[in-house]
């Protein structure tokens, strides 16, 4: 199908969309050959070309991965370290000991089907999400272009491109048009390219200006994107200070395990001359607390939730640990236009300059408009003011014209619209702040114009520029059209530009930005304003939303470049205007330099160097795709007012992993130091597992698993380790020497048949009452739910001790009263030094 223009007398002539095509036999990648792209095919493939590629296999079939797949899901939940170990007791215990001895393998074999499910359930969440959110390029077949899945691109699809588009496949370009690519995700450098026809084009760059089409030669796993998803997937998490914590954790807590294993086996199996399989029973009873299992999986699990939540909220995580890093960011970098203010604007006023003709610059705005296809939010305000005259065309490289764009039948007063031809364009730069157009006017005059940002192509004392302050500091943005001598494409062609009107825009408002603003205030989060646009226009649009610090604005020209001074000033000030993308990128880099963790929201293209350095980069789901595949999080709904959601959700991780990790770590540090007591004190260890068993789940894992998916509105807190240490090893220490003290008191108290089992009962009891009281403290602050929690733990302990077949099941029967009376009264003095001690802990080092 040809596509038709008009030319200049009205009569249709025919002419392709985009007429600059690659020439026929075009050089390819040696390492990769494949079938050359068609010649000059400007209408794509036809239909049954596309049936016949498909046939043999020739599509680009790589699948999207968003999140682990099934089966590393299971693997990685079930083969862990410390699951071989815990595995491996178990069968032992099952030949040796009775099956309530092995209940803690039971328990397991439960905690990884519950962290299986609850990770399969994100998944669901995020391989949704991602398809929601899967960008789907323009693809021209049979001379219509249409969107269509990035799976579905064949070999050979000719397949356009405008700013902010991603290159899905490789490919060679067919049609440019002042097209402009950024391949520093790719290279690193971060200048971007200009294209021409026959150049070839790598999947993973995007385009920063400009247009055309590209002629796929690569697609699926011979791309070169898809290499590189090969050695890295996109699941690859970004650092976390919680799961790096909690592996040094392991690491420590696997060379304290090893030794004194050790020295238990052989205290138990040889120094005592005991009945060989209860040996073995108290042998693994010793070995089996000392591994913090729990604590791995309840940190994927919550993190899992925390997916699954913020999935129904149309927030995407594409990297699991990027909630946590939310919750522990100090300042965050909004760009205006997309996050503060809704994409689309409005045309209020047009001011025309030195005495030009009002319905003259109405006319030069209208054919401006059809001069891009692609236009960006503020040409498209000006189309939207004044739409396309039905003779508005666009240039052509074969001396045609294409299409107009929109569709008004009623030619603007004051001048033949039907006579105005755009002869040449120049699309909107972030780096130079202004577009251009080439026109030949109804009396065949040929004229260059320019819009764009008054103080880019003003000189700086020029009288206009207090007239456009005055609009600025109402928040209003300001274009200036201006008409320039020379061609488009010459060097400095704003140098000597005639100003010839104002045009006046005003932004809308998101409702919901000044609530977002003022919660990160309230939660001493620094926020920073960084545009591309005036200064002084971007800090009254923040001060609108009530934004501190609104007037401390500063013009990035006049930033430093030494970044030790620019992180000063980034410090100092929270607005900062027409900044050029590479700027966005320093100035993240000068915030990090200061110890700043630092976020970066965006949407467009100008955004993404900053967004891929930025410790946590969030994109709208509106934005570009390539904005969209660096960030980490993903605001499929464009609503900024979801930030503070995913703020609490990483806040609750990493609060109550805290809270439970000390709860796991001082059963592992207690577990320690009673078998290095009992090795050095040459006596039997006092538990079985069963009794471990059902203390670590009253005390541990039941509340622990209620505790992880609380609510926690707590700041996080850096050195995660340091932190939790501090109360795990006083608690687990105290805990430890409480309950060896009853024992060794029980040992004294009791004798003849049945004693060691007695003992067992009396130093059990001290070692819940000890760890329920550092539950208490950890339960705080309290509410009715965590009460009960704590209440409900204790009665189902009380339920055991009286309960008769219970008490036989457990091996737990307290014998007299002075003992269990002894054993209550020690726990209650360590109950007390717990108490000195976590508010001494908490007064010496904060908590």
């Amino acid at each position: 199908m040809t596509q038709r223009a008009l030319d200049s007398s009205g009569e249709q002539t025919p002419g392709p969309s985009r007429p600059t095509m690659i020439d026929a036999g075009a050089e390819l990648d040696p390492v990769h050959p494949m079938e050359p792209p068609p010649a000059r095919r400007p209408d794509g493939l036809s239909t049954a070309e596309v049936a016949e590629r498909v046939a043999r296999g020739e599509v680009n079939d790589v699948p999207v991965r968003s999140s682990r797949s099934i089966t590393e899901i299971v693997r990685a939940n079930v083969f862990t370290r410390f699951n071989l170990i815990i595995g491996v007791l178990w069968v032992i215990m099952l030949f040796v000991a009775p099956i309530q001895d092995s209940l803690f393998g039971f328990v397991i074999v439960a905690n990884t089907g519950i962290g299986i499910i609850q990770e399969w359930r994100a998944k669901k969440t995020l391989d949704s999400l991602a398809v929601i959110g899967e960008a789907k390029p323009t693809v021209r077949r049979d001379g219509v272009a249409a969107e269509i899945s990035t799976s579905e691109i064949v070999l050979g699809d000719l397949v356009e491109l405008g700013p902010g588009d991603k290159v899905v496949v490789d490919g060679t370009v067919s049609e440019a048009d002042s097209l402009e690519i950024d391949e520093s995700l790719l290279t690193g450098e971060a200048d971007p390219v200009i294209k021409r026809a026959g150049d070839p084009v790598m999947s993973g760059s995007f385009v920063v200006a400009g247009g055309g089409a590209f002629t796929a030669t690569k697609v699926g796993r011979e791309a070169y994107a898809a290499q590189l998803a090969e050695e890295a997937s996109r699941f690859t998490l970004v650092h976390s200070e919680l799961r790096s914590g909690i592996s040094t954790i392991l690491k420590y807590v696997t060379w304290m395990m090893v030794p004194t294993a050790i020295g238990l086996i052989i205290s138990q199996l040889v120094v005592k001359d005991n009945n060989f399989k209860e040996s073995v029973a108290r042998t693994v009873g010793g070995i089996v607390p000392m591994i913090p299992e729990g604590l791995v999986l309840l940190t994927s699990v919550a993190f899992a939730i925390g997916v699954v939540r913020l999935g129904r909220k149309q927030c995407l995580v594409q990297e699991l640990p990027a909630i946590e890093g939310l919750a522990r960011v100090d300042v965050v970098c909004l760009d205006k236009t997309g996050t503060l203010t809704e994409g689309g604007m409005d045309v209020t006023e047009v001011r025309p300059l030195n005495g030009s003709d009002e319905a003259y610059v109405t006319q030069v705005l209208r054919t401006f408009g059809s001069s891009d296809p692609r236009p960006n939010a503020s040409l498209q305000a000006i189309i939207d003011a004044y739409p396309a005259a039905g003779g508005d065309t666009l240039p052509a490289a074969d001396g045609g014209a294409l299409p107009p764009v929109g569709g008004d039948a009623h030619p603007p007063a004051g001048g033949d619209a039907e006579s105005w031809t755009v002869t040449d364009a120049m699309p909107f730069s972030s780096a130079r702040k202004y577009s251009g157009a080439a026109f030949t006017e109804a009396d065949g005059t040929d004229s260059v114009w320019l819009l764009g940002a008054p103080d880019v192509l003003l000189s700086e004392g020029d009288a206009t520029l207090t007239e456009i302050e005055q609009l600025n500091e109402q928040g209003l943005r300001v274009l200036l059209l201006a008409r320039a001598e020379g061609s488009l494409d010459a060097p400095g062609a704003a140098a000597g530009a005639a100003p010839t009107a104002l045009v006046v825009l005003e932004q809308r408002l998101r409702p919901d930005a000044g609530d977002t603003l003022a919660y990160f205030a309230d939660q001493n989060v620094a926020t920073k304003v960084i545009s591309g646009d005036n200064a002084v226009s971007v800090g009254a649009v923040a001060g609108k939303l009530g934004l501190a610090g609104a007037e401390n604005t500063l013009d990035a020209r006049r930033l430093p470049t030494d970044p030790d001074e620019m992180a000063t000033a980034m410090e100092e000030n929270a607005v900062f205007g027409r900044v050029t993308p590479q700027q966005k990128r320093d100035m993240v880099a000068a915030l990090q330099s200061r110890g700043h963790t630092v976020a970066m929201t965006g949407d467009g293209v100008n955004d993404v160097l900053a967004l891929k350095d930025a410790d946590i980069g969030v994109s709208m789901g509106s934005g570009s795709e390539a904005t969209r595949a660096v960030a980490q999080i993903v605001l499929l709904n464009n609503s900024f007012a979801t930030l503070p959601s995913v703020v609490a959700e990483g806040r609750r991780v990493i609060g109550n992993i805290t809270r439970v990790a000390t709860l796991f770590l001082t059963k592992t540090v207690y577990s320690v130091l009673l078998a290095i007591l009992v090795v050095c004190f040459q006596v039997e260890y006092p538990f079985l597992p069963r009794h471990l068993t059902l203390l670590s789940t009253l005390t541990i894992g039941v509340p622990a698993f209620f505790l992880a998916l609380a609510p926690n509105k707590e700041r996080a807190q850096p050195h995660f380790v340091r932190r939790v240490m501090r109360y795990a090893i006083p608690s687990g220490a105290i805990a430890a020497a409480a309950t060896f003290a009853t024992y060794l008191v029980a040992r004294h108290y009791y004798s003849g048949e049945g004693a060691l089992e007695a003992e067992t009962s009396a130093a059990t009891l001290t070692l819940f009452l000890v760890s329920m009281w550092v539950l208490a403290i950890i339960a705080r602050p309290y509410t009715w739910w965590r009460v009960g929690l704590v209440a409900a733990m204790g009665l189902g302990f009380l339920i055991v001790l009286v309960v008769p077949w219970l008490q036989d099941f457990f091996a737990l029967k307290l014998v007299g009263a002075p003992m269990p009376w002894t054993a209550v009264g020690i726990a209650v003095a360590a109950a007390a030094l717990l108490e000195f001690t976590w508010r001494w802990v908490g007064r010496r080092f904060g908590m």
